[in-house]
């Protein structure tokens, strides 16, 4: 579904990524882990296509087609999704009418009917009461006085609602109480978790890792993927840290 191959980027100038090889199949939930610094955002934003990374080498295919010659929007309408470690504020604009419009604008480019007022807020209430949040809250400006549980969950119900093929989750569980981790938790699950779907999970920590289990857990440092294995690779991760499991 997701082929990366011997991509290199970086930022002001500066290689971050440094030649890193991965590849995602359909039906797959893979975690990146890695000390701070090792590259870990710079591929989420790369894959999202953020400007101002710039990659310089490599490749990024995407159920068959490149990925890098898509602007941000085209690789959204294409299915792919990416939730933000810190999800921004935006004042004067309510959840309902942003996640609204940004469904309808891919079912236009996806060349699909948009949905009337009543189906979308149908649609949305149900997604909302996956991650128990609120439908008052959708109606509040994005993400504007939510405290950091509460935008995770908002973003969650986002990532619901436009229903992507492929998610990039960046350090969901940043900011998140045990409570806050089982809810999203379970809504990536069940958002995420068909033979069609793959997720990216980059994360810190194992925390995260007890409710989405991965297939298969990966080691990023120094901008490249240094190990691969299982499930047991993160809890190894946890016990003995990255310099003891990554030299």
């Amino acid at each position: 579904m997701l082929k990366i191959e011997n991509l290199h980027a970086e930022i002001d100038g500066k290689e971050i990524l440094r030649g890193l090889d991965l590849e995602v199949n359909a039906g797959e939930v893979h975690a990146i882990m890695g000390p701070n610094g090792a590259g870990k955002s710079t591929l989420a934003y790369v894959l999202g296509g953020r400007p101002g990374y710039e990659v310089t080498q490599g490749t990024v295919t995407f159920n068959g087609e490149d990925l890098l010659s898509m602007e941000p929007h085209e690789r959204a309408a294409a299915g792919t999704f990416l939730g933000f470690q810190y999800p921004v504020e935006i004042p004067g604009v309510s959840n309902v009418q942003f996640l609204r419009e940004a469904l309808n604008a891919q079912r236009k480019y996806r060349g699909e009917e948009p949905l009337s007022g009543g189906e979308f807020l149908k649609l949305a209430k149900e997604k909302a009461g996956l991650l128990r949040l609120d439908m008052d809250m959708l109606k509040r400006n994005v993400n504007v006085g939510f405290s950091g549980g509460e935008k995770k969950r908002a973003e969650m119900v986002q990532m619901g609602i436009l229903d992507p093929k492929f998610a990039v989750l960046d350090e969901t569980d940043s900011g998140l109480d045990i409570d806050a981790l089982k809810i999203v938790g379970e809504g990536i699950n069940t958002i995420m978790r068909a033979p069609d779907k793959g997720v990216l999970l980059i994360t810190h920590y194992q925390r995260l890792l007890d409710y989405v289990k991965p297939d298969i857990v990966h080691v990023l440092a120094k901008g490249r993927i240094v190990k691969t294995g299982g499930p047991d690779l993160a809890l190894q991760l946890e016990s003995e840290g990255y310099e003891a499991v990554a030299a």
